[in-house]
């Protein structure tokens, strides 16, 4: 798991440890949010533009409101 702190400033190193040790565990990867996002209201046609983009890159994007 990579983190970037200014994101994350509140986390500590042993909690960063402790998530690390959890996807160790899982065999996941696991994303940590202080206050989950809302997913963004968007039309059928930014939906389809997302779609598009994520075939051509092969990732998954999430839209979500910033806080």
């Amino acid at each position: 798991m990579d983190f970037d702190l200014a994101y994350a400033d509140y986390l500590t190193e042993e909690n960063i440890s402790e998530i690390q040790k959890l996807e160790e565990d899982t065999g996941t990867r696991i994303l940590a949010y202080y206050t989950p996002p809302a997913p963004a209201d968007l039309n059928d046609q930014q939906l389809e533009n997302i779609r598009e983009l994520e075939k051509k890159l092969c990732v998954r994007l999430v839209a979500y409101h910033a806080h």
